[in-house]
């Protein structure tokens, strides 16, 4: 098998874990996508991504729900659902591990940001970025 039928395969893989976040994670289905054995794609997985299938699906999660946090107006458990999590505490215990502090805590911090709720602050949006929309237009 060529490198690149082996990449397009594994990202298959990839997409699927992606597109099911919400459910409940089976790595057999997402090797089943991929046409590998369990084994061989987590060990792939981590060696082209950096990361296992399940790390990858944690960070997707969470960076799903930092984005709720911040612009939505659901309570922590309504987000914790959202991004398919059953258990509150499961959730809590992860975006604590992973983005340093509590989601309440994380909503409250970026909120004292912004002046207006459920917008990202703009201390969050890259410079480079919010130059080209926030300059002036020269006449």
């Amino acid at each position: 098998m060529t490198e690149n039928s082996r990449f397009k395969r594994l990202s298959s893989g990839r997409d699927y874990i992606a597109d099911n976040y919400l459910e409940s994670f089976s790595l057999t289905d997402a090797a089943n996508n991929s046409f590998m054995s369990p084994f061989h794609f987590s060990r792939i997985f981590k060696e082209n991504y950096g990361e296992t299938p399940n790390e990858f699906l944690i960070r997707l999660r969470i960076e799903k729900a930092k984005q709720m946090l911040i612009t939505e107006n659901y309570s922590v458990s309504e987000i914790c659902e959202r991004v398919g999590y059953m258990s509150l505490g499961s959730f809590s215990s992860l975006f604590l591990k992973h983005v340093g502090m509590p989601p309440t805590s994380y909503r409250r911090t970026l909120w004292k940001l912004s002046s207006e709720p459920f917008r990202y602050p703009l201390q969050a949006i890259p410079a480079c970025y919010a130059y080209h929309f926030l300059r002036k237009p020269v006449n």
